[in-house]
């Protein structure tokens, strides 16, 4: 019982709660920039080195089977059991995590800069006075009053 009643503390902790949240905001915010990197950046630079879908870019390592006679794409070669070397494949996620992180990145600095504006300012405390000067104010105080 003390197993289950720690795990139920533990689990609507807000910490944890908050985590979960932001697991589920930030899987959909992921597909979101996998699509406008694979649906409108990557076409963009496929045109540009001069072929329309980046992510057929591959080295074959070895041959398709005897008889195969679908299409040389990435995919199909993949799921025939070609061993392929995907460069193009793995620029798109590389390209796509680049973009992911620069965006995060971007919000957590407008989030910060919201709060240092919104935050009010309080004035600085002031340093605590050395000791050496508490023991000369004390000396003064005690001989003004003719101790």
């Amino acid at each position: 019982m003390a197993l289950l009643r720690d795990f139920r503390e533990f689990a609507v902790k807000g910490n944890v709660i908050d985590l979960a949240v932001a697991v589920i905001i930030g899987a959909a915010f992921g597909r979101i920039v996998d699509s406008l990197v694979k649906d409108i950046i990557m076409p963009i630079v496929g045109k540009v080195v001069g072929g329309l879908d980046f992510s057929n870019y591959y080295i074959m390592l070895g041959a398709p089977p005897a008889g195969y006679g679908g299409p040389m794409t990435y995919d199909a070669l993949t799921k025939a059991g070609v061993p392929l070397v995907g460069w193009g494949n793995f620029l798109t996620i590389v390209l796509n995590f680049v973009i992911l992180a620069f965006v995060i990145f971007w919000m957590v600095r407008q989030v910060n800069r919201t709060k240092e504006r919104l935050a009010p300012t309080a004035p600085a405390a002031p340093p605590p006075t050395p000791e050496d000067v508490v023991l000369l104010r004390e000396i003064r105080d005690l001989l003004r009053n003719g101790r």
